[in-house]
């Protein structure tokens, strides 16, 4: 376990800071009088979320690997970031529409049935808690997979060639 320390840590304050981007949406109306802007200004959260990738690779980096690092040890890094973050996700889920924002999944439906963009039985189907988590953990996983093979391309140990 102390080999993933590092990880467990990052992936703790990487889900603390979606529960955190989670609430400034709601605070500015994101779930509710502006839910029809929450689509664009949830994906500004990607911006947070390789930060979070970059600090924690570059953590491993200088923590566990004296200043030495591959690819490889960085991308294995950013996976085992990404199962804590997609362990995690059903709690976060919970937390966020169970308590922060309980009428998010009634908003949606609302604007998505209003907008003539779902029927409101293909609206309940796709905007629920359950849903949300599923989709959640599986999005986590491949965008972590992704973000982590780019970001320790560029926190990797380049060598010196002589």
């Amino acid at each position: 376990m102390r080999n993933f320390g590092i990880e467990l840590k990052w992936g703790l304050i990487f889900t603390a800071a979606g529960l955190l981007w989670s609430l400034i949406e709601k605070l500015t109306g994101l779930h509710d009088e502006h839910i029809e802007e929450h689509m664009i200004y949830t994906n500004i959260f990607a911006v947070v979320a390789i930060a979070i990738f970059v600090f924690a690779l570059k953590d491993k980096k200088q923590n566990f690997y004296g200043g030495e690092m591959t690819w490889s040890q960085g991308f294995i890094s950013g996976l085992a970031i990404s199962v804590v973050v997609a362990m995690l996700t059903p709690l976060s889920m919970y937390l966020t529409f169970g308590y922060m924002s309980p009428n998010y999944f009634e908003n949606v439906i609302e604007l998505t049935v209003s907008k003539g963009i779902h029927s409101r039985e293909v609206a309940e189907k796709y905007f629920n808690l359950e849903g949300y988590i599923l989709q959640g953990i599986f999005s986590g996983l491949s965008m972590g997979v992704v973000t982590s093979a780019i970001v320790a391309l560029f926190v990797k140990t380049n060598k010196k060639v002589a």
